[in-house]
C-alpha cells in the first residue's frame, strides 16, 4: 500500500509503498477513504510534537473495515467507521469517570508500530493511526462504528478537527445561551469551536485572526464580529464591543504563549478560558498569580474536546445531517495523497481552511 511517510524534521513527506502488518487479535484493517490534513501532523514535521521517524502521519480519518482479528466485537468487514485518535477503551480509570479522552490506552498506542517500509524498518503511526495511507492495522478501541450518508471528506474531519472545536464548546466550557464568546486562531478546529458555540447559543461570537478566508468562513459559519489582529489590539477591540468587560468564553485554538495570554485577557472577569491549541512540549506560560487570583477566570486544557466518542461521533452526525453543523464549509480542498506536501504549504499560507485526501 502507499503512504506519506514522515523521514527527518522539516522535509517533506516521502509517497512510498510500505507494506502493513497483519492484525492482532485486538486490530482491523481499515481502507482508508478520507484523511484531514490537520495543523497537527505539520507540528510533527517541524518538531512541535515529538512522534520519531520513520513514522506514517495522518490522524483524522474515516474508511471501510476489511478485516478484523479473532477477538474484535464491535466491528466486522463492510464496517463504515471514524477513526479516534484517542482510543476509548472503556475499561480504565478515565474511561469509567466519563473522561474517555484521557483514555490510557492512548498513551501506549501513540506511536504503535503497524507497518514497515520496503527494507523491513518498522513505521510508527501518529496517535496509533497513520491516516496518510490507503489503508491502516488500528486497534478496535480507536474506531468507531457510524451509519450515515454523509460523504468520506466531511465524516473524515470528525476524527479530529469537529470533535476538538465542537467538543470544546459543548463538553469543555460548557458555552453558555446568550453568552459572548472569542475564538483566537480561525482554521479547521476554530471554526469548529465558532460552530459549537453558535449550537450553544451564544449571542455574540468573536472570530479572531489575521487571515481573511479565515474571518469570512467564521462569519459563514456563525461569528458575528469579525477582528483583524492587524487592524489593532484583539484585546481592545473585544472589549469595546463588551461594555469594556470582555467575553464570557474566550478560546485559545494556535498552541502559542502568546496567543494563550491574550486569550486569557480577552476573558472577562470570572470568565472561562480554554487552550484548545497544542503547544510546543517546551513552550511555558507566565500568568500573574495575583490575576489568577483576583480575576476568577476558570483556565481550561481541552484535549479532543473533552469528548466521549462514541457518544460524540453519532451526535455530531446527527447535527451535521439536520443542518445545524456544516462541515461541507471547511472543506477547502479534495486532494490526492501525491498532494499532501502542498496541503501543507497551502496550510502555512494561510489558503485552506481544511485539505482533505480522498
Amino acid at each position: 500500500m502507499r503512504a506519506a511517510v514522515f523521514v527527518e524534521q522539516e522535509k517533506p513527506l516521502s509517497i512510498e509503498e510500505v507494506n502493513a502488518n497483519p492484525p492482532g487479535p485486538r486490530d482491523a484493517v481499515v481502507r482508508i477513504t478520507a484523511s484531514g490534513v490537520c495543523h497537527s501532523d505539520l507540528s510533527v514535521i517541524n518538531g512541535g510534537l515529538p512522534f520519531p521517524p520513520p513514522c506514517i502521519l495522518g490522524h483524522e480519518g474515516t474508511g471501510i473495515v476489511e478485516e478484523v482479528g479473532d477477538q474484535v466485537t464491535s466491528l466486522k468487514k463492510g464496517d463504515r467507521v471514524v477513526a479516534a485518535f484517542v482510543p476509548a477503551c472503556g475499561d480504565c480509570f478515565y474511561c469509567i469517570h466519563d473522561q474517555s479522552n484521557l483514555c490510557d490506552v492512548g498513551a501506549t498506542s501513540f506511536g504503535a508500530s503497524h507497518a514497515t517500509r520496503a527494507d523491513g524498518t518498522p513505521l510508527g503511526a501518529m496517535t496509533g493511526l497513520g491516516t496518510f495511507a490507503e489503508a491502516m492495522v488500528v486497534e478496535e478501541s480507536a474506531l468507531v462504528k457510524v451509519e450515515t450518508d454523509l460523504p468520506d471528506e466531511q465524516l473524515a474531519l470528525i476524527g479530529c478537527g469537529v470533535t476538538t472545536g465542537v467538543g470544546a464548546a459543548l463538553n469543555t466550557a460548557k458555552v453558555t445561551p446568550g453568552s459572548t464568546v472569542a475564538v483566537i486562531g480561525c482554521g479547521g478546529v476554530g471554526q469548529a469551536v465558532i460552530q459549537g458555540a453558535r449550537i450553544c447559543g451564544a449571542s455574540r461570537i468573536f472570530a479572531i485572526d489575521p487571515v481573511e478566508l479565515k474571518r469570512k468562513t467564521a462569519e459563514q459559519l456563525g461569528a458575528t464580529d469579525l477582528i483583524d489582529p492587524g487592524q489593532g489590539d484583539p484585546v481592545s477591540q473585544v472589549q469595546a464591543l463588551t461594555g469594556g468587560r470582555g467575553a464570557d468564553y474566550s478560546f485559545e485554538v494556535i498552541g502559542r504563549p502568546e496567543t494563550i495570554l491574550q486569550a486569557y485577557s480577552v476573558a472577562r472577569r470570572g470568565g472561562t478560558v480554554t487552550v484548545v491549541g497544542a503547544a510546543r512540549m517546551d513552550s511555558m506560560v507566565t500568568f500573574s498569580a495575583f490575576q489568577l487570583f483576583y480575576e476568577e477566570k476558570k483556565l481550561l486544557g481541552c484535549i479532543y474536546g473533552s469528548a466521549n466518542v462514541r457518544r460524540d461521533f453519532p451526535r455530531f452526525i446527527s447535527l451535521t445531517e439536520t443542518g445545524r453543523l456544516d462541515l461541507g464549509a471547511m472543506v477547502s480542498r479534495r486532494i490526492g495523497l501525491d498532494e499532501v506536501n502542498d496541503a501543507f504549504r497551502a496550510m502555512e499560507a494561510g489558503e485552506v481552511i481544511r485539505s482533505v485526501i480522498v
